[in-house]
């Protein structure tokens, strides 16, 4: 059997810390985690609000920088990159799924999933191929001129997806994915990702208050006032607030 211990992890933080300061008070929203995440899995970060899993998320994402300690992605440490390098970092290798589907209102779907591939360079012909693919893969192949508007939440939540796949990124981040869903939407959401780990082979990391959308990976990392507290797939004998 392969040995993950000789696999190197896509993202490892180590003695991770996020202090905010409030007048004169520092409040830390993360504290000290230690993680590591290896290539092509499925995790959730799962917590209650205020938990410090979002804070988490957007540093893993190179959105932000811990007050301490240090974030590696594919072995390099992220807090030695320049604004350019991070900017690419962000643009390439990793994709990002947020709550509010951040659409632009006045493009269509398939407009939507190019503009990721437009900040790359990639060549019109091949951005247009690349996001017709994707949102087939969504079961959007007949939205493909539809504007935000006149798609459902649940339909505007399967473009954000395409989009976040459209660079092939080695890492796609979801930030409560479902939260403003109905349950049978995000359901259907989460097994679209599903669907994408299988066929696309990345890494996915879902942030979630939910056990039932955090059973969906493979490995869910617990956090409560910003540490990491288990490590486990089963959430049954845990209650959230």
């Amino acid at each position: 059997m392969f040995n993950k211990k000789m696999e190197k992890s896509i993202i490892r933080l180590q003695d991770v810390w996020k202090v905010y300061q409030m007048g004169k008070i520092e409040v830390p929203a993360v504290r000290g985690i230690n993680l590591e995440i290896f290539p092509g899995t499925f995790v959730s970060i799962m917590g209650p609000s205020g938990s410090g899993k979002s804070t988490l998320l957007n540093m893993v994402g190179c959105l932000d920088f811990p007050s301490k300690g240090k974030i590696f992605l594919s072995g390099q440490d992220t807090s030695l990159f320049s604004e350019s390098q991070l900017a690419q970092t962000r643009g390439k290798k990793i994709g990002f799924i947020f709550q509010q589907f951040n659409l632009l209102q006045h493009l269509s779907a398939l407009e939507n999933v190019m503009i990721p591939m437009i900040f790359q360079g990639t060549p019109e012909e091949q951005r247009k191929a690349r996001a017709r693919y994707l949102l087939d893969l969504v079961g959007l192949g007949d939205r493909f001129n539809h504007l935000p508007s006149e798609l459902s939440g649940g339909q505007r939540q399967r473009v954000a997806i395409a989009r976040a796949f459209a660079n092939e990124p080695e890492l796609v981040i979801a930030d409560e994915p479902t939260g403003n869903l109905d349950s049978h939407s995000g359901q259907k959401i989460m097994d679209i990702l599903v669907q994408f780990h299988k066929q696309e082979k990345g890494t996915i990391v879902v942030v979630t208050h939910d056990p039932i959308i955090a059973d969906y990976s493979q490995n869910i990392f617990h956090i409560i006032d910003g540490q990491i507290i288990q490590n486990r797939k089963q959430t049954e004998d845990i209650l959230w607030k």
